[in-house]
């Protein structure tokens, strides 16, 4: 059974999720962590845990989800996997990283792609990619339906939705994903976003108002 872990850094208060099983073999989904204390939290729990990290991935290419990418690549000596549509916007970054206050963020480069319909194994556990663009291009979801479980990014919040203003936005995209590929999970499935709290899809099917 999977067991999650939310951890919320830097300024855009981005949930960072640890996952791990029974065996203590974990991964990490969206690193935000920005300074020594925020790292420091992400070890800590980590090391209590006893948990051996062996894979990190990224929702979606956003600087806000990607801060902490090196800095866990490097400490735990593994490689980085998102969707290759990612590329572009992650190529980017160093464009406007200072305006959204971000001045010392480094890129990592990934070591692998993911794919809608691959299946990511670590322990005893999986979960699937599901690909969700719309908020931005390269964005996944990954859904664990074993454990009734969703990790969304920033596709849907509890009563609301991401926004598709920034580039490669679009909303037409974004609703759509939204109501083919998580819309169409079990109504009980959690769904972790990439900030704020958790909901169901149930929930939201009834009270999202931007899906209505």
């Amino acid at each position: 059974m999977i067991q999650i872990k939310t951890l919320v850094f830097n300024q855009f208060q981005v949930n960072t999720y640890i996952l791990w099983d029974e065996t203590g073999e974990a991964l990490i989904i969206d690193p935000g962590c920005v300074d020594a204390y925020e790292e420091k939290q992400l070890t800590d729990f980590i090391e209590f845990n006893h948990l051996k990290i062996v894979r990190l991935f990224n929702t979606h290419p956003h600087i806000d989800h990607i801060a902490g990418n090196k800095f866990v690549a490097e400490h735990f000596n593994i490689g980085l996997e998102i969707h290759k549509e990612s590329m572009n916007i992650l190529k980017s970054v160093y464009g406007y990283a200072a305006a959204f206050g971000f001045p010392e963020v480094e890129v990592v480069e990934p070591s692998a792609y993911i794919e809608e319909g691959d299946l990511i194994s670590f322990g005893n556990s999986e979960m699937k990619v599901l690909y969700t663009p719309g908020h931005s291009d390269g964005s996944v979801c990954f859904y664990v339906e074993k454990d009734n479980l969703v990790i969304v990014g920033d596709v849907i919040f509890r009563e609301s939705i991401g926004r598709a203003d920034f580039p490669t936005g679009n909303i037409f995209n974004l609703k759509k994903n939204i109501r083919t590929k998580l819309f169409v999970l079990p109504d009980e499935t959690v769904v972790y976003p990439g900030h704020g709290p958790s909901t169901t899809i149930g929930y939201e099917k009834k009270h999202n108002p931007f899906m209505s």
